[in-house]
C-alpha cells in the first residue's frame, strides 16, 4: 500500500500544479478573469477528498470482483444514490436547466425522456439483470448464446457508447473548468483525465461509487439550495415565478408551452425512443445492478435511483425558470447572450442567489459531476474489454489477476483517449456525440439485452445480425443526418432528414433479431431455444447466482 500511496501523492501533486498555474496566469495576464478562490478552494478540497477515497479503496480492492463491482457489498439504498449519480451528469445539471432557461417547457422534454427508461429497469430488467450477470451486461446478453460472437458486438457497442459520452464529458468539462476558473482547456481535460485514471485504477469500482455518491449528495444539496432561495425570491409562489419569467422575456408566452423546440413528430417520437431505451442501455448504468448483492437489493437500487433523479429533474425546472426570472438583463451578459452560453445558466444563478462562496460550492459540485460520470464511464469500458474481449475471447483460461491486470491497463488506455479525443474536439459541437451515444444504446445494446431475457426463440444468429445491424444502422444514419452532414461536415442538404433516427434504428434490430431467429434452422438455433428455460428459472430465482461472499 505504501507504493500505492505514493503513486496517488504523485496524482495529487499533478492535480494541484495546473491549480497553482491557473492562479499565476490569472496574476499575471491582466485581461484573465478574477480569481475564484472559494472555488478553488472547493475544488481542491474535492480533489484531496476523492483522491483518499481511492486510497481507502484501493486496500480494500484485491480481487476481480472487488474491481469490478465493489466486491457485490453495496447496499440498495448506496447503489441508488451511485445511479443517480452516475445519471447526473454535466449534461444534466447544466444541459437540462440551460434548456429550460432557453426554451422553457420545451426543456422538460429531455428530463421526462430520460426519467421514463428507469421504470423499464426497475419492472421489466433489475433482478433479471443481477440474478443472470457477473460483472458487464454482456454475460447477462450471452447466458445461453455463443459466447465469442455475442460478446464481441456487446463490447463494440458498449465500447462505442463510452468512447462518445467520454468525449461529450471531457469537452464539457474542459468547457467548464476554463470558464470558472480561467484554466487553459488543454490543461483542463488533462487534469480530469489523470484523475480518473488514478480513481479507476487504484480504487476500481468501490472508489468509482463513493464519488459517485458523495457527488450525489453535493448535487443534490446544492441544487434543492439554489431552488428553495429561487422560489424565496418569487414568495413562494409559481405564478409570481412564471410572470417574472414571461416579463423578462419581453412577454414571449411561448416559453410557458410545449411543442416549439421538437415539433416534427417523427423526431418527437425519435428522442423519446433514443432517451428511453438508451438509459436502459448504458453500460455504465447497467454495470452497477452487479454491485449489489441479490437482487431485491438490484430493485431497491432503482427504485431510489428513480425517486432521487425525478426530484433532481423538478429542481431542475424550478433553476431553469428561476434563471430567466433572476439572470436575464443582469452584469452575466456580454451584449445579449449569457456569458459562456446558456448552459452557463445554473451557475450564473448559483451566484446570484448565494454569492461567491456558493458559487465556488457549485464550480466544485459541476467538477464532481463530470469525474463521476467519467469514471463510471471509464471503468465500463476497460471491463468490456478486460472481461468481455480478453477473459471470454482471446484468454479464455485467464486468471483473475491477468484479468484485473489488462482492466488497469485499459483503463490507462482509455483514459488517454478521452484526453485526446477532448482535446480534438474542442471546437466541435457535441450535441451530436450525446445523441449518438444514447442512440446506439437504443438500438445495439437494448435489443438484444431485453430480447435475450423475455423470448425464448432468440437464437445467436438473430442476435449478432440484428445486434450489428442496430448499431450500424444507428452510426450511419446520425453521420447522414442533418447535424453531422449539414453542421458538422457542411455537405449540404442531410441524406436522412431526421436529427434522431432512433425510431428506425431501433426498429430495424428488433425486427432484425425475430427475423433472422426464426429463420434459423441449424442445430445451434435449437440449442439456444432449449437454453431458455433454465435462463427464465434463474433469472427469477437467482438459483445459481454468484453471492455477494463468493470471490
Amino acid at each position: 500500500m505504501a507504493q500505492v500511496f505514493k503513486y496517488l501523492g504523485a496524482f495529487i501533486a499533478l492535480a494541484l500544479l495546473p491549480v497553482a498555474a491557473m492562479a499565476a496566469g490569472a496574476i499575471e495576464g491582466g485581461e484573465k478573469q478574477p480569481i475564484n478562490w472559494p472555488a478553488i478552494t472547493m475544488f481542491v478540497i474535492f480533489v484531496g477528498g476523492t483522491l483518499y477515497i481511492t486510497y481507502w479503496a484501493a486496500q480494500r480492492t484485491k480481487s476481480a470482483k472487488d474491481f469490478y463491482a465493489a466486491g457485490g457489498g453495496i447496499t440498495g439504498f448506496q447503489n441508488g444514490l451511485a445511479l443517480a449519480g452516475d445519471y447526473m451528469s454535466a449534461a444534466s445539471f447544466l444541459g437540462i436547466t440551460g434548456m429550460v432557461y432557453l426554451k422553457g417547457y420545451d426543456g422538460l422534454i429531455f428530463a421526462i425522456g430520460f426519467l421514463v427508461g428507469w421504470p423499464i429497469m426497475l419492472f421489466l430488467m433489475s433482478e433479471r439483470l443481477r440474478n443472470l450477470g457477473k460483472f458487464t451486461f454482456a454475460d447477462v446478453a450471452a447466458y445461453r448464446f455463443k459466447q465469442t460472437p455475442i460478446r464481441v458486438l456487446a463490447a463494440f457497442g458498449g465500447i462505442a457508447v463510452v468512447i462518445l459520452y467520454l468525449i461529450a464529458q471531457m469537452v464539457g468539462a474542459g468547457k467548464l473548468i476554463e470558464l470558472l476558473f480561467g484554466l487553459d482547456f488543454n490543461y483542463a481535460v488533462l487534469l480530469v483525465g489523470a484523475l480518473i485514471i488514478a480513481y479507476v485504477t487504484f480504487g476500481g469500482m468501490l472508489a468509482t461509487t463513493w464519488v459517485q455518491i458523495i457527488k450525489a449528495v453535493l448535487l443534490l444539496a446544492g441544487a434543492t439550495f439554489i431552488a428553495i432561495m429561487v422560489m424565496y425570491y418569487m414568495d413562494f409562489s409559481f405564478e409570481t415565478l412564471f410572470k417574472t419569467a414571461v416579463e423578462n422575456r419581453n412577454g414571449d408566452m411561448n416559453i410557458l408551452f410545449s411543442g416549439g423546440f421538437v415539433s416534427d413528430p417523427v423526431n418527437a417520437i425519435s428522442l423519446g425512443i433514443a432517451l428511453m431505451f438508451g438509459t436502459a442501455g448504458l453500460p455504465h448504468i447497467l454495470m452497477r445492478f452487479f454491485t449489489v448483492p441479490d437482487a431485491k437489493e438490484a430493485r431497491k437500487s432503482v427504485f431510489f435511483a428513480t425517486g432521487f433523479i425525478g426530484y433532481f429533474y423538478i429542481l431542475a425546472f424550478i433553476i431553469g425558470f428561476g434563471a430567466v426570472a433572476l439572470v436575464v438583463g443582469s452584469e452575466y451578459f456580454a451584449g445579449d447572450k449569457l456569458v459562456g452560453g446558456n448552459n452557463m445558466a445554473a451557475i450564473h444563478l448559483s451566484h446570484v442567489v448565494g454569492g461567491d462562496f456558493f458559487l465556488g460550492f457549485i464550480s466544485a459540485v459541476a467538477f464532481a459531476t463530470i469525474l463521476a460520470v467519467v469514471s463510471g464511464l471509464t471503468l465500463a469500458g476497460a471491463s468490456a474489454l478486460s472481461h468481455d474481449i480478453y477473459a471470454n475471447v482471446i484468454n479464455k483460461n485467464a486468471t483473475e489477476a491477468q484479468e484485473t491486470k489488462v482492466a488497469r491497463i485499459s483503463t490507462l488506455v482509455i483514459g488517454a483517449l478521452a484526453i485526446l479525443f477532448g482535446i480534438g474536439f474542442k471546437d466541435q459541437n457535441i450535441a451530436f456525440v450525446v445523441a449518438l451515444a444514447f442512440t446506439i444504446a437504443a438500438s445495439a445494446n437494448f435489443p438484444v439485452l431485453i430480447m435475450s431475457m423475455f423470448w425464448s426463440g432468440m437464437t445467436t444468429r438473430g442476435a449478432v445480425i440484428g445486434g450489428w445491424l442496430g448499431l450500424i444502422s444507428a452510426v450511419v444514419m446520425v453521420v447522414l443526418g442533418p447535424v453531422v452532414w449539414t453542421q458538422i461536415l457542411q455537405m449540404g442538404e442531410a441524406v436522412v432528414p431526421y436529427k434522431f433516427p432512433a425510431l428506425f434504428t431501433v426498429a430495424i434490430a428488433f425486427v432484425s433479431i425475430w427475423f433472422f431467429s426464426i429463420t434459423d434452422k441449424s442445430a445451434r438455433a435449437k440449442e439456444d431455444k432449449e437454453g431458455f428455460e433454465a435462463q427464465f428459472i434463474r433469472s427469477q430465482t437467482g438459483i445459481g447466482a454468484e453471492s455477494a461472499s463468493e470471490h
